[in-house]
């Protein structure tokens, strides 16, 4: 069914989905079971969550989300608080800047793309290209992420992205990483939590994982180094976070821990010049 959202001036005016959605105290719930179309469109669904936030909602509760793509992309309301129940399509909080939003299921591909700030917690798994191009804020992925998570976040002067995966990590994590934190757990794993090509063409930003990562697996401009004391602050600090966020208990010995650095900051020095 096409989506009836008209635009008018730069917000949209909704006729449609306006039955799922109820405001009480400042909180809406947007049932997508009550819906005529199911699933709703996605045009529809972002058009209503925009209704609720020009209407000053400080928390917004999903239910009922199939695979609906570009929730809460360009969200800037820095205290929004945004839980998806089901399971969000590609670029979930996109752009995002300043609200946090809570998955309780799991997450496709691209969630967090280009996000600068804000929270994405995610209480299952979140797939492919997780955290492309973050700027600043936070992800946590309580079990596994798919391949090229991570790939081109970037920090600057004090602000820095950072990604935290309770499980495991596929191919290229970390690809042309130019800054920020990932840490990958492996909890219940009992072998190498991540793939091949391990920061691949990175050139900033460090990642940890905890178990056994051979020279094998690091991709061109990527190195094993010692952990730092500033390091271990760093990790401890987000490992409190997970573990308060999942209340699951995460191993401290972070003698466990591997640190993948880049080896220069020009990998492809003399390749392209």
């Amino acid at each position: 069914m096409k989506p009836v959202c008209k635009p008018k001036g730069h917000t949209y005016e909704c006729d449609c989905g306006k039955e799922c959605m109820t405001v009480s105290d400042g909180k809406a719930v947007i049932d997508l079971d009550q819906s005529d179309v199911r699933p709703m469109h996605y045009t529809t669904l972002n058009c209503v969550m925009r209704k609720a936030m020009r209407l000053g909602c400080s928390r917004i509760e999903l239910r009922g989300v199939m695979g609906q793509r570009y929730l809460a992309s360009t969200a800037s309301a820095p205290g929004l608080y945004i839980a998806v129940h089901g399971t969000p399509g590609n670029d979930l909080g996109a752009f995002l800047n300043g609200p946090t939003i809570e998955v309780f299921g799991n997450a496709q591909d691209m969630t967090g793309n280009t996000m600068n700030s804000g929270r994405i917690v995610v209480h299952g798994n979140a797939w492919d290209v997780t955290g492309l191009a973050a700027r600043g804020g936070s992800i946590l992925v309580k079990g596994d992420t798919g391949y090229r998570v991570g790939i081109h976040m970037k920090e600057f002067g004090d602000t820095r992205p950072t990604l935290v995966v309770g499980g495991t990590a596929k191919d290229y994590l970390g690809e042309y990483m130019a800054g920020g934190t990932i840490i990958v757990l492996g909890l219940d794993n009992g072998r190498s939590p991540v793939g091949r090509n391990v920061g691949a063409g990175m050139h900033g930003g460090r990642i940890f994982v905890r178990g056994e990562v051979s020279p094998e697996q690091l991709g061109p401009g990527a190195s094993i180094v010692p952990v730092s004391e500033t390091d271990i602050e760093e990790m401890t600090r987000l490992l409190d976070d997970f573990q308060g966020s999942f209340q699951i208990p995460v191993p401290r010995d972070f003698g466990e821990f591997v640190k993948i650095a880049p080896s220069s900051s020009r990998p492809f020095s003399g390749y392209y010049d």
